[in-house]
């Protein structure tokens, strides 16, 4: 009981104490504010323009190296492994199964030199390797035949990614300097995102809208 008594006097002793340091201590006098003036924090908000582009293309980086973009398709079905690969049987008794076939179509760079068969764990049949796209552009509404650079990211794994396996969902770059897409800054546009729409093992070919 008594604790409580001291902690109550002591808790008021300190308000007391506070109050008196408040109003003995200086207080800046607020000088008369002209018409249209900016405060300090403001100043610089005429010089946002520049400063807007280049956030932008920094946000547009990050997004880039994240792997985020606002897709046409934002969620696909995803491709099971028996799906995606079929096992190939080796060895002089076919008892030797750790050699895989990709069932889906494939992108391989121009300078790709196969490993020698003996050695290949996944094989990418000739006839599912794919260079060129049908590309759409959402705001031209025309669709261009362009060479491809490369799979950015498949959605069902990494694994995927790395083995340029296109599916339905897979982001993939293209080459639009044909289409004169220039920057902001007035560069040519090199190399542009797409999104595959269609299931091209099906259809014996891609079809991708341009991410703009």
């Amino acid at each position: 009981m008594f604790a409580k008594k001291r902690y109550a006097e002591k808790a008021q002793m300190k308000k007391t104490l506070a109050m008196h340091e408040e109003s003995s201590s200086r207080r800046k006098v607020d000088d008369d504010v002209q018409e249209g003036a900016v405060p300090a924090y403001l100043l610089d908000r005429e010089t946002t323009t520049r400063a807007k582009i280049l956030s932008n293309t920094v946000k547009q980086k990050r997004k880039e190296k994240a792997g985020k973009w606002d897709v046409p398709l934002p969620k696909v079905r995803p491709v099971a492994e028996d799906e995606m690969f079929k096992v190939i049987r080796t060895g002089k008794r076919k008892t030797k199964q750790w050699k895989r076939m990709i069932t889906k179509v494939t992108f391989v760079g121009q300078g790709f030199t196969r490993k020698p068969p003996k050695y290949e764990r996944f094989i990418r049949p000739t006839g599912l390797r794919f260079t060129k796209a049908h590309v759409t552009h959402p705001e031209l509404k025309c669709t261009f035949n362009l060479e491809m650079i490369g799979v950015k990211k498949n959605p069902n794994g990494p694994m995927y990614t790395s083995l340029g396996v296109v599916t339905k969902g897979t982001i993939i770059e293209v080459n639009v300097s044909e289409l004169g897409l220039v920057t902001p800054a007035g560069k040519v546009v090199w190399g542009k995102y797409a999104q595959v729409t269609n299931n091209p093992e099906n259809d014996g070919c891609i079809n991708a809208v341009l991410l703009v």
